[in-house]
């Protein structure tokens, strides 16, 4: 059986979490946005923190076989958004994630809550 879309989101959130990612969001964005299910945010401390975010979201999802669609920003940009189609995380600098104030796009959406560490 596949995974499912809120697994999907669900594991992406541990991922960031177990790599000690700030403010960690998870959106539901159903009959909200055309282009995607969910939608989880968060905050990375550095460039290295960043790309260590990522990597471990990759990571841990390849390992439940779901492999991202693509995967856009770069790290020195301070803001990465790793997309698996039905579920696209964004990851941001303090910085990014304040100027783009990408939270406010989903201000109506359910927010599911975090798994248990």
């Amino acid at each position: 059986m596949a995974i499912q879309p809120e697994q999907i989101a669900r594991e992406a959130a541990a991922a960031l979490d177990a790599k000690q990612a700030e403010d960690i969001r998870i959106y539901d964005v159903r009959g909200i946005s055309n282009l995607t299910d969910f939608t989880v945010v968060a905050t990375g401390t550095s460039e290295p923190h960043l790309k260590a975010l990522v990597s471990e979201v990759q990571r841990r999802t390849k390992a439940s076989d779901v492999a991202s669609y693509r995967t856009s920003g770069t790290p020195d940009s301070g803001w990465v958004v790793v997309d698996f189609v039905h579920v696209v995380v964004h990851v941001f600098s303090p910085e990014a994630r304040a100027y783009y104030a990408i939270e406010k796009l989903w201000a109506t959406a359910t927010e599911i809550p975090l798994p248990q560490s």
